[in-house]
This record gives C-alpha cells, sequence and structure tokens, in this order.
C-alpha cells in the first residue's frame, strides 16, 4: 500500500486530495515537524532534504507535492496521451512555481494577481476544469493554492467570478472536505 508521509498542516493535504480524487489506497503517516521527525534517519532515507510530503509506493520514493501529484496522475489517472500527461504537468507546475508564490508575494501581488487571474478566469468561465468537462490532477493542484489563499488569507477573488465559482467547486468535492476543508481556520 502506498504510504504517504506529512505533517500536520502540510502540503501532505494537496497530495490527500489527490490519492482520494484518484481512489488510490493509500496510509498517512503523521509526522510531528515540531519535535523533528522528518529529520530523523528512517525519515531522510525517504527524503534526504527532509521536507513533507514524500511517498513510498512500493520500492519507489518520491517527495514534492507538484512532482507526487504528477506521478499519481501517470501511475493512477486517466490522462492516456502524452499531451493530456503535459497538460496537467503544465497546470502543477504552474501552481507551485507561479500562482502560488506569486499570490504569497506581497511586494509584486498587486501587480501579478490580475496578469495571472483574468486569463485563468477567461478558460474557467468557459470550461468547468481546466483541462475541459473531466476533473483532473490539475484541478487538485491550482484548486488547492486558489483554495488555500481564499480560506487562508481572505483573498480576494471577487473580480475573477469564474475563479470563484471554480473555488467553490472545488471545495465542496467531497475529496476536497475530507482532506483540505479544515486548513484554512
Amino acid at each position: 500500500m502506498l504510504k504517504l508521509y506529512g505533517g500536520k498542516f502540510s502540503r501532505a493535504a494537496i497530495v490527500q486530495w489527490g490519492l482520494e480524487e484518484l481512489q488510490v489506497p493509500y496510509e498517512f503517516v503523521l509526522l510531528d515537524l515540531q519535535a523533528g521527525e522528518n529529520l530523523e534517519a528512517d525519515y531522510t532515507a525517504i527524503n534526504p532534504i527532509g521536507k513533507v510530503p514524500a511517498i513510498v509506493d512500493g520500492d519507489f520514493k518520491l517527495w514534492e507535492s507538484g512532482a507526487i501529484l504528477l506521478y499519481l496522475a501517470d501511475q493512477y489517472g486517466h490522462a492516456e496521451t502524452a499531451q493530456q500527461r503535459a497538460e496537467i504537468a503544465q497546470w502543477v507546475l504552474f501552481a507551485n512555481a507561479t500562482l502560488g508564490p506569486e499570490l504569497l508575494n506581497e511586494a509584486t501581488r498587486d501587480r501579478e494577481m490580475p496578469r495571472l487571474l483574468k486569463p485563468l478566469d477567461q478558460i474557467l468561465a468557459l470550461q468547468p476544469y481546466l483541462l475541459g468537462e473531466q476533473f483532473s490532477t490539475a484541478d487538485v493542484a491550482i484548486g488547492s493554492t486558489l483554495g488555500f489563499f481564499h480560506m487562508r488569507y481572505k483573498m480576494d477573488f471577487s473580480p475573477y467570478p469564474a475563479v470563484m465559482d471554480y473555488i467553490k467547486r472545488m471545495s465542496a468535492r467531497s475529496a476536497f472536505q475530507k482532506t483540505m476543508g479544515s486548513r484554512g481556520s
């Protein structure tokens, strides 16, 4: 059985959401980050950096939430072509490398938010999910990022009504509620 290692209020919840959506059986191993369990030899054998999340799937070890999401999509998802896998990767990388950091950066947020969210709003005004009619791992990556900033930082996304509708759709999903729903408090 796949093992997911994480800490309380960590990015492991994003991976949990992905696992729940894909209906992959897993065991969650809660590490006490305050006590430094993530820096102990047993865990650094899985992730030498000592950060969470990480997974062990059989003999395969992987860390970094985005890499894990891409692996799960490829191993357990429904992307059938190289193009579909690339589109998922595009959104996962955008969430982790661009959207999240830009929303977090107070110095550039006011300038960057419209540049990033206006096109996203236009896409979501035409279709319910990032890849069209079907929910995918791309939605886990973007939905968790937008949901986190909306719930935790109370960011005002109201100028982007399709984005707001998307956040509502994502947060209403049972797998989101089970894994991410309480993270904003």
